[in-house]
């Protein structure tokens, strides 16, 4: 039987929420500084032209002392890719060349000067290859099939899944022209 209210009592408000609109409350932590996605974004794009321009740029940069030599050196060796990295990142770039763990190899130098230069020195440059590592193992870690079966009928009477691209029964493989077919599909 329904509970009928005293003319006293308040009908139960009911707040009404806007689909559209978010929480104020801010997650838990410190508020992140920098986007991870973008920075390994820009890190790539770093990465690309260093390697365009490395062969001519890496002799005048390893023997830059000051910022001055580093943006003189930008100039002369990269072309039309200066305005990316000097005069704004000289200095970090002065830094990064500093670095003890600076790699004695090209392609690594390469990697090591674009992954650290990503983040635009909002955080530290160790920081910031830190950030691209991290999301290029999630990138990799991402759903993605790590098998595929096919149905299979065999001339010994078998029907049913097979194993490893041959039939579960006598072991007899599926021809490649099947396989093939597939893939093309």
């Amino acid at each position: 039987m329904p509970r009928h209210r005293k003319s006293s009592e308040k009908a139960p408000q009911r707040d009404e929420k806007a689909l559209d609109t978010f929480s104020k409350k801010t997650g838990r932590g410190r508020p992140p500084m920098v986007r991870p996605k973008e920075i390994v974004g820009r890190a790539d794009n770093n990465r690309w032209i260093l390697d365009q321009v490395w062969e001519g740029l890496w002799p005048l940069l390893s023997r830059a002392n000051s910022e001055d030599e580093v943006t003189k050196a930008f100039q002369e060796g990269a072309g039309p890719y200066t305005n990316q990295f000097v005069p704004a990142f000289s200095a970090l770039i002065l830094d990064v060349l500093r670095e003890k763990t600076f790699p004695k190899r090209r392609k690594p130098q390469t990697n090591f000067l674009a992954d650290s230069l990503a983040a635009v020195g909002i955080v530290r440059p160790r920081r910031s290859r830190d950030i691209c590592a991290a999301e290029r193992t999630k990138e990799q870690r991402e759903h993605h099939i790590l098998r595929y079966e096919y149905y299979v009928e065999c001339s010994c009477g078998y029907k049913g899944p097979s194993k490893e691209h041959a039939c579960r029964k006598c072991g007899a493989k599926i021809n490649q022209v099947f396989l093939q077919l597939n893939r093309s599909m």
